[in-house]
Protein backbone atom coordinates (compact mmCIF):
# COMPACT_ATOMS: atom_id res chain seq x y z
CA UNK A 1 0.00 0.00 0.00
CA UNK A 2 1.47 3.35 -1.08
CA UNK A 3 0.18 6.13 1.15
CA UNK A 4 -0.15 9.74 0.06
CA UNK A 5 -1.79 13.02 0.95
CA UNK A 6 -3.38 15.28 -1.63
CA UNK A 7 -4.34 18.94 -1.79
CA UNK A 8 -5.01 21.52 -4.49
CA UNK A 9 -3.71 25.10 -4.57
CA UNK A 10 -6.05 27.97 -5.42
CA UNK A 11 -4.52 28.16 -8.91
CA UNK A 12 -5.49 24.55 -9.62
CA UNK A 13 -2.09 22.91 -9.10
CA UNK A 14 -2.68 19.41 -7.76
CA UNK A 15 -0.12 18.37 -5.13
CA UNK A 16 0.47 14.85 -3.84
CA UNK A 17 2.86 14.01 -1.00
CA UNK A 18 4.28 10.56 -0.31
CA UNK A 19 6.13 10.45 3.01
CA UNK A 20 8.96 7.91 3.31
CA UNK A 21 11.34 8.38 6.24
CA UNK A 22 13.53 5.48 5.07
CA UNK A 23 15.42 7.66 2.59
CA UNK A 24 17.53 10.80 3.08
CA UNK A 25 16.43 12.01 -0.35
CA UNK A 26 13.44 13.84 -1.78
CA UNK A 27 11.94 13.60 -5.25
CA UNK A 28 10.11 16.49 -6.89
CA UNK A 29 8.11 15.39 -9.91
CA UNK A 30 6.04 17.67 -12.13
CA UNK A 31 3.79 16.13 -14.75
CA UNK A 32 2.07 18.24 -17.39
CA UNK A 33 -1.09 17.08 -19.11
CA UNK A 34 0.32 17.61 -22.58
CA UNK A 35 1.89 15.23 -25.06
CA UNK A 36 2.43 14.81 -28.77
CA UNK A 37 -1.27 14.09 -29.31
CA UNK A 38 -2.03 17.72 -28.36
CA UNK A 39 0.03 19.27 -31.13
CA UNK A 40 -1.07 21.04 -34.27
CA UNK A 41 -0.69 18.52 -37.15
CA UNK A 42 1.35 21.15 -38.99
CA UNK A 43 3.59 21.79 -35.95
CA UNK A 44 4.43 18.42 -34.48
CA UNK A 45 7.31 17.67 -32.12
CA UNK A 46 6.61 20.70 -29.91
CA UNK A 47 6.01 18.75 -26.68
CA UNK A 48 9.36 17.01 -27.13
CA UNK A 49 11.03 20.30 -28.07
CA UNK A 50 9.82 21.69 -24.73
CA UNK A 51 11.48 18.83 -22.90
CA UNK A 52 14.72 20.42 -24.13
CA UNK A 53 13.70 24.06 -23.80
CA UNK A 54 12.70 23.58 -20.15
CA UNK A 55 16.36 23.04 -19.28
CA UNK A 56 17.51 26.09 -21.21
CA UNK A 57 16.86 28.69 -18.51
CA UNK A 58 13.80 30.33 -17.00
CA UNK A 59 12.80 33.90 -16.37
CA UNK A 60 14.97 34.39 -13.25
CA UNK A 61 17.37 31.43 -13.52
CA UNK A 62 19.69 31.37 -16.55
CA UNK A 63 21.04 27.84 -15.87
CA UNK A 64 18.79 25.14 -14.44
CA UNK A 65 21.42 22.42 -13.92
CA UNK A 66 24.13 24.34 -12.09
CA UNK A 67 22.20 25.26 -8.89
CA UNK A 68 20.61 21.81 -8.76
CA UNK A 69 23.99 20.11 -8.99
CA UNK A 70 25.37 22.38 -6.25
CA UNK A 71 22.47 21.18 -4.10
CA UNK A 72 23.49 17.55 -4.71
CA UNK A 73 20.63 16.90 -7.11
CA UNK A 74 20.08 15.28 -10.47
CA UNK A 75 17.24 15.62 -12.93
CA UNK A 76 15.72 14.31 -16.11
CA UNK A 77 12.56 14.42 -18.20
CA UNK A 78 10.61 12.50 -20.79
CA UNK A 79 7.79 13.12 -23.25
CA UNK A 80 5.19 10.68 -24.56
CA UNK A 81 2.19 10.98 -26.84
CA UNK A 82 0.09 11.59 -23.71
CA UNK A 83 2.15 13.56 -21.18
CA UNK A 84 5.37 15.36 -20.30
CA UNK A 85 7.24 14.68 -17.06
CA UNK A 86 10.08 16.53 -15.30
CA UNK A 87 11.66 15.16 -12.16
CA UNK A 88 14.61 15.71 -9.89
CA UNK A 89 16.06 14.03 -6.80
CA UNK A 90 18.16 15.77 -4.17
CA UNK A 91 19.02 15.58 -0.44
CA UNK A 92 15.92 16.45 1.56
CA UNK A 93 17.62 19.36 3.34
CA UNK A 94 17.90 21.08 -0.04
CA UNK A 95 14.27 20.46 -1.00
CA UNK A 96 13.47 24.15 -1.37
CA UNK A 97 16.05 24.47 -4.14
CA UNK A 98 13.92 22.16 -6.28
CA UNK A 99 10.78 24.19 -5.54
CA UNK A 100 12.60 27.38 -6.53
CA UNK A 101 13.83 25.88 -9.81
CA UNK A 102 10.61 24.14 -10.84
CA UNK A 103 8.35 27.04 -9.97
CA UNK A 104 10.43 29.49 -11.96
CA UNK A 105 10.27 27.49 -15.14
CA UNK A 106 6.54 26.96 -14.64
CA UNK A 107 6.17 30.73 -14.20
CA UNK A 108 7.87 31.33 -17.53
CA UNK A 109 10.74 30.08 -19.63
CA UNK A 110 13.37 32.59 -20.71
CA UNK A 111 12.19 32.65 -24.28
CA UNK A 112 14.94 33.82 -26.60
CA UNK A 113 15.88 33.24 -30.19
CA UNK A 114 19.28 31.94 -29.04
CA UNK A 115 17.79 29.31 -26.70
CA UNK A 116 15.30 28.18 -29.35
CA UNK A 117 18.03 27.98 -32.01
CA UNK A 118 20.25 25.86 -29.74
CA UNK A 119 17.55 23.41 -28.66
CA UNK A 120 16.00 23.22 -32.12
CA UNK A 121 19.38 22.18 -33.50
CA UNK A 122 19.72 19.51 -30.78
CA UNK A 123 16.28 18.07 -31.55
CA UNK A 124 16.89 18.17 -35.32
CA UNK A 125 20.14 16.25 -34.88
CA UNK A 126 18.31 13.71 -32.71
CA UNK A 127 15.67 13.34 -35.42
CA UNK A 128 18.32 12.75 -38.09
CA UNK A 129 20.41 10.38 -35.97
CA UNK A 130 17.62 8.13 -34.73
CA UNK A 131 14.88 8.38 -37.33
CA UNK A 132 16.47 9.23 -40.69
CA UNK A 133 20.02 7.86 -40.74
CA UNK A 134 19.56 4.84 -38.46
CA UNK A 135 18.66 1.46 -40.02
CA UNK A 136 14.91 0.80 -39.54
CA UNK A 137 14.69 4.29 -37.99
CA UNK A 138 11.62 5.31 -39.97
CA UNK A 139 9.74 2.04 -39.41
CA UNK A 140 7.51 3.46 -36.71
CA UNK A 141 6.85 6.65 -38.65
CA UNK A 142 5.50 4.41 -41.39
CA UNK A 143 3.63 2.09 -39.04
CA UNK A 144 1.88 4.87 -37.14
CA UNK A 145 0.60 6.38 -40.39
CA UNK A 146 -0.53 2.93 -41.46
CA UNK A 147 -2.35 2.16 -38.21
CA UNK A 148 -3.87 5.59 -37.56
CA UNK A 149 -5.75 7.51 -40.23
CA UNK A 150 -7.22 10.21 -38.01
CA UNK A 151 -5.99 10.24 -34.41
CA UNK A 152 -2.84 12.27 -33.60
CA UNK A 153 -1.11 9.09 -32.44
CA UNK A 154 -0.27 8.82 -36.13
CA UNK A 155 2.86 10.89 -35.52
CA UNK A 156 5.86 10.14 -33.35
CA UNK A 157 6.75 12.13 -30.23
CA UNK A 158 9.88 13.40 -32.01
CA UNK A 159 7.60 14.95 -34.64
CA UNK A 160 6.07 13.94 -37.93
CA UNK A 161 8.45 15.88 -40.15
CA UNK A 162 11.85 17.40 -39.53
CA UNK A 163 10.64 20.66 -41.09
CA UNK A 164 8.11 21.16 -38.28
CA UNK A 165 10.96 21.62 -35.79
CA UNK A 166 13.21 23.44 -38.23
CA UNK A 167 10.47 26.03 -38.83
CA UNK A 168 9.34 26.42 -35.21
CA UNK A 169 9.01 30.17 -34.56
CA UNK A 170 9.43 31.89 -31.20
CA UNK A 171 5.80 33.03 -31.06
CA UNK A 172 4.57 29.50 -31.80
CA UNK A 173 6.72 28.16 -28.98
CA UNK A 174 5.50 30.82 -26.52
CA UNK A 175 1.87 30.14 -27.37
CA UNK A 176 2.31 26.41 -26.85
CA UNK A 177 3.96 26.99 -23.47
CA UNK A 178 1.31 29.33 -22.05
CA UNK A 179 -1.50 27.12 -23.35
CA UNK A 180 -0.26 23.94 -21.67
CA UNK A 181 2.40 24.53 -19.01
CA UNK A 182 0.13 26.14 -16.44
CA UNK A 183 -0.71 25.14 -12.85
CA UNK A 184 -4.24 24.09 -13.84
CA UNK A 185 -2.73 21.51 -16.24
CA UNK A 186 0.03 20.30 -13.89
CA UNK A 187 0.56 17.83 -11.05
CA UNK A 188 3.29 18.21 -8.43
CA UNK A 189 4.36 15.10 -6.52
CA UNK A 190 6.85 15.33 -3.66
CA UNK A 191 8.11 12.05 -2.22
CA UNK A 192 10.76 10.96 0.24
CA UNK A 193 11.76 12.05 3.73
CA UNK A 194 9.30 14.95 3.73
CA UNK A 195 6.32 16.12 5.77
CA UNK A 196 3.05 17.11 4.16
CA UNK A 197 2.73 20.38 6.09
CA UNK A 198 6.19 21.51 4.97
CA UNK A 199 5.43 20.58 1.37
CA UNK A 200 2.19 22.54 1.59
CA UNK A 201 4.05 25.60 2.88
CA UNK A 202 6.65 25.38 0.12
CA UNK A 203 4.07 24.72 -2.59
CA UNK A 204 2.05 27.79 -1.60
CA UNK A 205 5.21 29.90 -1.28
CA UNK A 206 6.74 28.99 -4.63
CA UNK A 207 3.80 27.97 -6.84
CA UNK A 208 0.80 29.69 -5.27
CA UNK A 209 1.08 33.01 -7.09
CA UNK A 210 1.70 31.58 -10.58
CA UNK A 211 -1.30 32.46 -12.79
CA UNK A 212 -3.67 29.52 -13.12
CA UNK A 213 -3.96 29.52 -16.89
CA UNK A 214 -6.89 28.02 -18.76
CA UNK A 215 -7.82 24.39 -18.25
CA UNK A 216 -6.87 22.54 -21.42
CA UNK A 217 -9.93 20.69 -22.70
CA UNK A 218 -8.92 17.87 -25.00
CA UNK A 219 -11.17 17.42 -28.00
CA UNK A 220 -9.31 15.00 -30.24
CA UNK A 221 -10.73 13.30 -33.30
CA UNK A 222 -10.99 9.64 -32.33
CA UNK A 223 -9.77 6.88 -34.61
CA UNK A 224 -12.64 5.06 -36.36
CA UNK A 225 -12.91 1.31 -35.94
CA UNK A 226 -10.67 -0.36 -38.49
CA UNK A 227 -12.67 -2.60 -40.83
CA UNK A 228 -10.00 -3.88 -43.23
CA UNK A 229 -6.39 -4.95 -42.81
CA UNK A 230 -3.68 -2.64 -44.14
CA UNK A 231 -0.28 -3.61 -45.51
CA UNK A 232 2.87 -1.79 -46.55
CA UNK A 233 6.08 -3.17 -48.02
CA UNK A 234 9.29 -1.14 -48.21
CA UNK A 235 12.87 -1.84 -49.23
CA UNK A 236 15.83 -0.19 -47.58
CA UNK A 237 19.55 -0.55 -47.06
CA UNK A 238 19.25 -2.66 -43.90
CA UNK A 239 21.07 -5.88 -42.95
CA UNK A 240 18.00 -8.10 -42.37
CA UNK A 241 14.36 -8.25 -43.31
CA UNK A 242 12.15 -6.98 -40.47
CA UNK A 243 8.51 -7.60 -39.70
CA UNK A 244 6.12 -5.27 -37.86
CA UNK A 245 2.46 -5.90 -37.17
CA UNK A 246 0.02 -3.99 -34.99
CA UNK A 247 -3.58 -4.36 -33.87
CA UNK A 248 -5.75 -1.73 -32.18
CA UNK A 249 -6.44 -2.31 -28.48
CA UNK A 250 -8.51 -0.57 -25.79
CA UNK A 251 -7.42 2.56 -23.91
CA UNK A 252 -5.32 2.63 -20.75
CA UNK A 253 -8.23 2.88 -18.32
CA UNK A 254 -10.43 0.24 -19.92
CA UNK A 255 -10.86 -3.33 -18.71
CA UNK A 256 -9.40 -4.60 -21.97
CA UNK A 257 -6.05 -2.97 -21.19
CA UNK A 258 -5.31 -5.51 -18.45
CA UNK A 259 -6.13 -8.45 -20.71
CA UNK A 260 -3.95 -6.98 -23.48
CA UNK A 261 -1.05 -6.48 -21.07
CA UNK A 262 -1.19 -10.10 -19.95
CA UNK A 263 -1.58 -11.36 -23.53
CA UNK A 264 1.61 -9.59 -24.60
CA UNK A 265 3.41 -11.20 -21.65
CA UNK A 266 2.15 -14.67 -22.62
CA UNK A 267 3.27 -14.14 -26.20
CA UNK A 268 6.38 -12.03 -25.79
CA UNK A 269 7.47 -11.76 -22.16
CA UNK A 270 10.98 -13.13 -22.37
CA UNK A 271 12.80 -16.23 -23.60
CA UNK A 272 10.18 -18.67 -22.27
CA UNK A 273 7.26 -16.82 -23.89
CA UNK A 274 5.37 -18.47 -26.72
CA UNK A 275 6.65 -16.50 -29.71
CA UNK A 276 10.32 -16.61 -28.73
CA UNK A 277 10.17 -20.30 -27.80
CA UNK A 278 8.44 -21.37 -31.03
CA UNK A 279 9.73 -18.99 -33.70
CA UNK A 280 13.20 -18.06 -32.45
CA UNK A 281 14.35 -21.19 -30.58
CA UNK A 282 12.54 -24.03 -32.33
CA UNK A 283 11.73 -22.93 -35.88
CA UNK A 284 14.62 -20.44 -36.12
CA UNK A 285 12.64 -18.04 -38.31
CA UNK A 286 13.51 -14.90 -36.35
CA UNK A 287 16.75 -13.74 -34.78
CA UNK A 288 14.67 -11.76 -32.29
CA UNK A 289 10.94 -11.33 -31.80
CA UNK A 290 9.00 -9.10 -29.41
CA UNK A 291 5.38 -8.65 -28.46
CA UNK A 292 4.39 -5.55 -26.50
CA UNK A 293 1.78 -2.82 -26.42
CA UNK A 294 1.44 0.96 -26.28
CA UNK A 295 -0.83 1.37 -23.27
CA UNK A 296 -1.86 4.86 -24.27
CA UNK A 297 -4.61 7.02 -22.77
CA UNK A 298 -6.61 6.77 -25.99
CA UNK A 299 -6.87 3.37 -27.71
CA UNK A 300 -3.38 2.10 -28.50
CA UNK A 301 -1.63 -0.73 -30.31
CA UNK A 302 -0.53 -4.28 -29.60
CA UNK A 303 2.65 -4.96 -31.54
CA UNK A 304 4.69 -7.90 -32.76
CA UNK A 305 8.02 -7.06 -34.35
CA UNK A 306 11.22 -8.88 -35.13
CA UNK A 307 14.21 -9.36 -37.41
CA UNK A 308 14.15 -12.42 -39.63
CA UNK A 309 16.94 -14.93 -39.96
CA UNK A 310 18.71 -14.30 -43.27
CA UNK A 311 17.11 -16.28 -46.08
CA UNK A 312 13.71 -16.67 -44.39
CA UNK A 313 10.80 -15.49 -46.48
CA UNK A 314 8.80 -12.74 -44.76
CA UNK A 315 5.41 -14.19 -45.71
CA UNK A 316 6.45 -17.59 -44.26
CA UNK A 317 7.47 -15.88 -41.03
CA UNK A 318 4.15 -14.03 -40.88
CA UNK A 319 2.26 -17.27 -41.43
CA UNK A 320 4.10 -18.84 -38.50
CA UNK A 321 3.12 -15.90 -36.27
CA UNK A 322 -0.51 -16.24 -37.34
CA UNK A 323 -0.42 -19.93 -36.37
CA UNK A 324 0.73 -18.97 -32.86
CA UNK A 325 -1.98 -16.32 -32.59
CA UNK A 326 -4.59 -18.85 -33.68
CA UNK A 327 -3.68 -20.98 -30.67
CA UNK A 328 -4.29 -18.21 -28.14
CA UNK A 329 -7.53 -17.31 -29.94
CA UNK A 330 -8.80 -20.91 -29.98
CA UNK A 331 -7.51 -22.67 -26.87
CA UNK A 332 -7.75 -21.48 -23.28
CA UNK A 333 -4.35 -20.73 -21.78
CA UNK A 334 -3.76 -22.87 -18.73
CA UNK A 335 -4.37 -21.44 -15.28
CA UNK A 336 -0.70 -22.06 -14.55
CA UNK A 337 0.49 -20.05 -17.59
CA UNK A 338 -1.85 -17.18 -16.76
CA UNK A 339 -0.82 -17.18 -13.11
CA UNK A 340 2.83 -17.11 -14.17
CA UNK A 341 2.39 -13.84 -16.09
CA UNK A 342 0.24 -12.40 -13.30
CA UNK A 343 3.03 -13.18 -10.85
CA UNK A 344 5.55 -11.54 -13.15
CA UNK A 345 3.33 -8.45 -13.39
CA UNK A 346 3.06 -8.32 -9.60
CA UNK A 347 6.85 -8.57 -9.33
CA UNK A 348 7.34 -5.73 -11.82
CA UNK A 349 4.93 -3.51 -9.88
CA UNK A 350 6.62 -4.39 -6.57
CA UNK A 351 10.08 -3.73 -8.03
CA UNK A 352 9.00 -0.33 -9.36
CA UNK A 353 7.54 0.53 -5.96
CA UNK A 354 10.93 -0.01 -4.32
CA UNK A 355 12.22 3.26 -5.79
CA UNK A 356 10.91 6.51 -4.36
CA UNK A 357 11.47 8.05 -7.79
CA UNK A 358 9.18 5.44 -9.40
CA UNK A 359 6.55 5.89 -6.71
CA UNK A 360 6.49 9.63 -7.34
CA UNK A 361 6.21 9.10 -11.08
CA UNK A 362 3.40 6.56 -10.66
CA UNK A 363 1.45 8.84 -8.33
CA UNK A 364 1.69 11.66 -10.86
CA UNK A 365 0.52 9.40 -13.67
CA UNK A 366 -2.43 7.98 -11.77
CA UNK A 367 -3.48 11.47 -10.70
CA UNK A 368 -3.31 12.45 -14.38
CA UNK A 369 -5.76 9.65 -15.17
CA UNK A 370 -8.15 11.19 -12.66
CA UNK A 371 -7.73 8.62 -9.90
CA UNK A 372 -4.53 8.54 -7.85
CA UNK A 373 -5.95 5.63 -5.82
CA UNK A 374 -5.35 3.38 -8.86
CA UNK A 375 -1.74 3.08 -7.68
CA UNK A 376 -3.03 0.65 -5.04
CA UNK A 377 -5.86 -0.88 -7.05
CA UNK A 378 -4.38 -1.95 -10.39
CA UNK A 379 -2.87 -5.23 -9.23
CA UNK A 380 -6.33 -6.49 -8.30
CA UNK A 381 -7.54 -5.66 -11.82
CA UNK A 382 -4.83 -7.94 -13.26
CA UNK A 383 -5.69 -10.73 -10.82
CA UNK A 384 -9.33 -10.63 -11.92
CA UNK A 385 -8.54 -11.43 -15.59
CA UNK A 386 -9.66 -14.98 -16.46
CA UNK A 387 -8.46 -17.49 -19.02
CA UNK A 388 -11.73 -16.99 -20.90
CA UNK A 389 -11.13 -13.24 -21.07
CA UNK A 390 -7.63 -13.86 -22.46
CA UNK A 391 -9.09 -16.02 -25.23
CA UNK A 392 -12.01 -13.68 -25.97
CA UNK A 393 -9.86 -10.53 -26.03
CA UNK A 394 -7.30 -12.28 -28.25
CA UNK A 395 -10.10 -13.01 -30.71
CA UNK A 396 -11.18 -9.39 -30.59
CA UNK A 397 -7.80 -7.78 -31.24
CA UNK A 398 -6.04 -10.40 -33.40
CA UNK A 399 -8.60 -9.99 -36.17
CA UNK A 400 -7.28 -9.63 -39.72
CA UNK A 401 -9.52 -6.60 -40.28
CA UNK A 402 -7.93 -4.91 -37.23
CA UNK A 403 -4.34 -5.47 -38.36
CA UNK A 404 -1.58 -3.35 -39.89
CA UNK A 405 1.41 -5.12 -41.42
CA UNK A 406 4.76 -3.68 -42.45
CA UNK A 407 7.36 -5.70 -44.34
CA UNK A 408 10.66 -3.84 -43.98
CA UNK A 409 12.86 -5.70 -46.42
CA UNK A 410 16.56 -5.58 -47.12
CA UNK A 411 17.68 -4.56 -50.59
CA UNK A 412 20.60 -6.98 -50.31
Amino acid sequence: MITYNRFVLDNGLRVLVHEDAATPMAVVNIMYDVGARDENPAQTGFAHLFEHLMFGGSIHIPDYDEPLQRAGGENNAYTTNDLTNYYCQLPVQNLETAFWLESDRMLSLAFSKKSLDVQRKVVCEEFKEHYINKPYGDAWHKMRHLAYTTHPYKWMTIGDELSHIENAALDDVKNFFFRHYRPINAILVVAGNVKTEEVKRLAEKWFGDIPMGEKYVRNLTQEPVQTAGRRLEVEADVPLNAFYKTWHMDSRLSKGYYAADLITEILGGGASARLHHSLVKEQKLFSNLECYHFGTMDPGLVTIEGKLVKGVNTSDAEKAIEEELEKIKTDLVSEAELQKVKNKTESIIAFEDMSVMSRANSLAFYELTGNAALINEELAKYQQVTTEEIRDYSRKIFDAANSNTLYYNSKN
